[in-house]
C-alpha cells in the first residue's frame, strides 16, 4: 500500500512515447495531456494540459538523436511542471545524453556531462533515473537523489531461454569489464576481456585478448551501439578462436550507418538492445531485436512513488 498521499502522474516527452506509453499500462495509469510543438522559428513550446498541483509527476525522456532538442525540451517541461507547482519532479532520462563526456581527456574541454547534471538539477529535478550510463560517476554530479538502472537483468534473462554452446561474457574494453564482471556472475559464466586503445575520436584498436575464448560463443556487454568500434572488435575475437557466433547486448542502440552496416558481417549472430532509445523503421536490421525495459521503469516508478526500497532494482551493483 503506497504512503505517498500525492497523486502519481506520468507524462511523456517526445523522444519515445512508445515506451512511455508501455510504462503507464504496466501501471495502469494513463499518461498525462502535455502539448509539446515546434515552432517556425525551431523554439519548442510545453503547455501541461491538465492541473498537476501538489501531484507526484515522472517524466519519461531519453535524450537521442536530436540530443539537444530533446535536452533542451526535457528542460523546459520540468520548468513548466516546476511553475505548475507539481510535488515532485522525478525525471527518467532512460539514455542519458552526453553522457561520454563525462571528464576531461584533454586540456579545454568541458565535462558536459556534468553540465547537463546541472541544468537538470537546477531547473527544478527533484530526482533522476537513468539506464545503464556510460560512467558510472557521473551520479556524483548531481546532489539530488540519483537512481542507476541497468537492463542487465533484461538481457540475462533473454540469454538463459538460448541455447548457446559455452558462452562467454566478454567485456569489450578495461572500461567495461567491472560491468560484464557483474554480467557474468549473474548468468554465473566465465569473463573474457579485450584491451583496446584509441586511435582517434571515433576509431579503436584491439591490443590484447584476456582469457579462454577458444570455441566459447562470446557475449558481449556494452552500454551504447553508436558507430559500431565493438563490431569491428568483434572479428579479433573470431580470429583468436571464438565460434563465428557472437552475441551482442547492447542497452542503448544508438545505431549511426557505420554499425547497421557492419551488423552485416557473418561472424555477428544476434544484436540485442532494449527500447530505451526508439528505433525507427530504417535502423531495424534483421540481426537486430529489441527487448522492452517498460516493466523495470515501471517498477522503479511504483517503488519511488510508494516509497519503497529500491535495492531489488540494484543487484546489477553487486
Amino acid at each position: 500500500m503506497t504512503r505517498n498521499l500525492h497523486t502519481l502522474r506520468i507524462f511523456s516527452g517526445t523522444a519515445n512515447p512508445q515506451l512511455a506509453e508501455e510504462v503507464a499500462n504496466h501501471l495502469n495509469r494513463p499518461l498525462g495531456r502535455i502539448g509539446i510543438r515546434k515552432l517556425p522559428d525551431s523554439e519548442i513550446h510545453i503547455l501541461i494540459e491538465e492541473l498537476v498541483r501538489e501531484d507526484d509527476v515522472f517524466i519519461i525522456q531519453p535524450c537521442s538523436e536530436p540530443v539537444n532538442d530533446n535536452l533542451m525540451e526535457l528542460i523546459l517541461t520540468i520548468d513548466a511542471f516546476r511553475r505548475a507547482s507539481a510535488h515532485n519532479i522525478n525525471v527518467l532520462i532512460p539514455y542519458f545524453p552526453y553522457a561520454r563526456q563525462d571528464r576531461m581527456a584533454r586540456g579545454r574541454e568541458p565535462i558536459s556531462a556534468r553540465v547537463v547534471a546541472t541544468m537538470l538539477e537546477t531547473i527544478g529535478a527533484s530526482r533522476v533515473i537513468y539506464v545503464d550510463i556510460h560512467a558510472e560517476a557521473t551520479q556524483g554530479f548531481f546532489t539530488v537523489p540519483v537512481d542507476p538502472l541497468s537492463a542487465m537483468t533484461v538481457f540475462a534473462e533473454h540469454i538463459q531461454t538460448l541455447d548457446l554452446v559455452d558462452p562467454v561474457v566478454v567485456a569489450p574494453d578495461v572500461g567495461r569489464a567491472k560491468l560484464a564482471g557483474r554480467f557474468a556472475r549473474l548468468l554465473d559464466l566465465p569473463l573474457v576481456l579485450m584491451h583496446k586503445r584509441r586511435t582517434s575520436f571515433s576509431s579503436t584498436e584491439t591490443t590484447a585478448i584476456v582469457g579462454d575464448i577458444e570455441g566459447k560463443t562470446p557475449i558481449i556487454f556494452d552500454d551504447i551501439i553508436a558507430g559500431g568500434s565493438v563490431l569491428a572488435q568483434a572479428q579479433n575475437l573470431v580470429d583468436a578462436g571464438a565460434r563465428p557466433e557472437i552475441i551482442l547486448t547492447i542497452t542503448h542502440p544508438v545505431l549511426l550507418p557505420s554499425a547497421l552496416e557492419q551488423l552485416d558481417a557473418p561472424y555477428i549472430q544476434k544484436l540485442y538492445v532494449t527500447n530505451t532509445i526508439h528505433v525507427p523503421p530504417e535502423k531495424q536490421h534483421p540481426k537486430l531485436e529489441i527487448l522492452s525495459i517498460a516493466p523495470l521503469l515501471a517498477e522503479a516508478i511504483f517503488r519511488i512513488h510508494s516509497g519503497e526500497s529500491m535495492s531489488p532494482l540494484m543487484a546489477h551493483q553487486g
